[in-house]
């Protein structure tokens, strides 16, 4: 088992994305938790392979994006679950902190 204290990621950098690998090595899942600070777009990307993702607000609200313009809505609390080669990304309107699971890992 073990312990992963979220707290201990609350970092920003102005302007940008920061990124914390909280697991990296497991052949079921990956877990990563992302700082977006306000305005900043993790853009709409997909993978060429077969999985799931996740992504869970941590705190903050944005959107959450797709293909073709979609945009939902995202506050804390919320989590979307797409397939990996689904086009995917996050919009930050305020400070907002996401976790992301992948399985299986890329």
């Amino acid at each position: 088992m073990q312990v992963i204290k979220l707290d201990e990621t609350n970092e920003f950098t102005p302007g940008q994305m920061k990124r914390f690998f909280l697991v990296e090595d497991s052949p079921y899942f990956k877990i990563i938790n992302f700082n977006l600070d306000a305005g900043v777009t993790f853009p709409i990307h997909s993978h060429d392979l077969d999985g799931e993702l996740s992504i869970l607000v941590l705190e903050g609200d944005g959107f959450f994006l797709g293909a073709h313009e979609v945009e939902i809505q995202a506050r804390k609390g919320d989590i979307l679950r797409s397939q990996i080669r689904e086009p995917h990304g996050v919009r930050a309107a305020t400070k907002m902190r996401i976790v992301v699971t992948i399985a299986p890992p890329i």
